[in-house]
């Protein structure tokens, strides 16, 4: 015997849902009333990805190339009057730490996209104020560097399982926040310490540029960087793992 009424929620298909979702009258039992309710419409949703190449070594070259330009200079190796040539040629690690920053941001990867911007930022800073020399620029480069290094250690703290971003901004805390104090004090040991450290981090992000390329171009890990979790998941996982969770993704999600 069958009785009348409204055919049970799971039976019904995404236009009677619609049309319940009109009604004037009560909605059928066990479907959600209210304009609130929109029908599951993951079966008629198709994503489409976009494979690019990681912009990540030639961000890190980047990094490692204008380190051990500024790292000379503040070591006295370059000509106490080259300051602007020194500027001149760290300015294309702007540019080219502003690409790699828009590609990763493309790629969904916003910790490697923050650094790489304020990375990028804090070239072109610099640069300017080495050609321009204007009043009390060591100073204000002092304070820049000073919030870089709290910054960069604040993404340090949530990179660990990255272990290549993770290195690389273990090496760049101590080496801003040095070049912080000696932009403040004008003092001559904390420049040179400042110079040291940079041709350290010169020497970090330039292992790790170099690992990475390798990586991708034999793909299979050849030096090793330490990935762990979800970071060598996005590597040595299938094609399932890489698709997990894409729907909370940025650019699919309707909010960040």
């Amino acid at each position: 015997m069958t009785t009348g009424g409204p055919p049970p929620a799971e039976n019904l298909d995404g236009a009677a849902l619609a049309d319940a979702e009109n009604l004037d009258g009560p909605t059928p039992a066990g479907i959600p009333g209210g304009r609130h309710f929109e029908p599951d419409l993951r079966r008629m949703t198709r994503i489409h990805l976009r494979p690019i190449a990681s912009p990540m070594p030639l961000g890190f070259f980047a990094v490692a190339i204008a380190s051990v330009l500024v790292g000379c200079f503040q070591l006295g190796l370059l000509p106490e009057d080259s300051g602007r040539a020194v500027a001149l040629a760290v300015l294309p690690a702007f540019v080219l730490q502003l690409l790699v920053a828009v590609l990763a941001f493309g790629a969904r990867d916003v910790l490697a996209a923050t650094l790489m911007a304020c990375f990028s930022g804090l070239w072109l800073a610099s640069a300017l104020v080495l050609v321009l020399r204007p009043a009390g620029g060591g100073r204000v480069l002092g304070v820049l560097y000073a919030v870089f290094a709290v910054f960069a250690l604040m993404m340090a703290s949530v990179a660990g399982r990255k272990r290549a971003l993770w290195l690389v901004l273990c090496a760049a805390v101590p080496r801003f926040a040095v070049a912080a104090l000696a932009g403040l004090t004008e003092t001559a040991w904390a420049g040179l310490l400042s110079g040291s450290l940079g041709l350290l981090l010169a020497l970090v992000a330039a292992y790790t540029a170099f690992a990475l390329m390798l990586e991708d171009m034999r793909g299979v890990r050849v030096l090793p960087i330490g990935r762990s979790g979800p970071a060598q998941h996005a590597v040595e996982g299938d094609l399932a793992v890489q698709l997990r969770d894409i729907e909370r993704q940025a650019g699919v999600r309707r909010t960040l």
